[in-house]
């Protein structure tokens, strides 16, 4: 088994959500951790990863202060949004189905996240990594984020669907498969 740790100063956790029924809001956490853990061949086993609520980033301030406050993720209350693990299938190639616990606003439901990983490489500076684009969708107020509002012309403000989006690089200093060049 080897461990990875995600590198955060490489991976972007992203998510994008109507507004208004007219366009895409797209946003990201700024502060997040985690690992994954792979069997002797590469393959996935287990995926863990905790972000801090208070680093949401929609670049607009006031847009970031109301999705802090008790409206929506209650930053002050639920500072961290986990992500566990219960089980890893594949799909097809390097393509993996990830399920596991999101809890979020302190409610955990599970979910389903498909990732296509990449085959490891060594760095300039010797260190391993891998990546992987990760993607999946939630319904926000299956997680108790159910403010709102009706238009006038009947959509809802914010989209009840939120798309997510993670490009992940993760790094590991346990030896791998010899193919692996230096």
């Amino acid at each position: 088994m080897t461990t990875w740790t995600i590198d955060t100063l490489h991976t972007q956790i992203e998510f994008s959500v109507r507004h208004m029924g007219l366009s895409t809001v797209r946003g990201r956490f700024k502060d997040f951790g985690g690992t994954v853990e792979t069997d002797e061949n590469g393959v996935p086993t287990a995926v863990n990863v905790d972000v801090e609520t208070v680093s949401i980033d929609t670049n607009g301030a006031d847009r970031d202060a109301h999705l802090r406050s008790p409206d929506f993720f209650d930053a002050i209350a639920h500072p961290t949004i986990t992500f566990r693990s219960t089980g890893v299938r594949a799909i097809g190639g390097e393509r993996f189905e990830v399920v596991g616990d999101l809890t979020m606003h302190g409610v955990t439901r599970p979910i389903a996240l498909e990732a296509e990983i990449g085959e490891p490489i060594r760095d300039p500076w010797g260190q391993l990594r891998r990546a992987a684009v990760v993607a999946g969708k939630l319904n926000r107020k299956d997680f108790g984020l159910t403010w709102n509002q009706v238009l006038e012309a009947g959509a809802l403000l914010v989209g009840e669907e939120v798309r997510l989006s993670f490009d992940v690089q993760v790094t590991s200093s346990e030896a791998v498969a010899e193919t692996v060049g230096a």
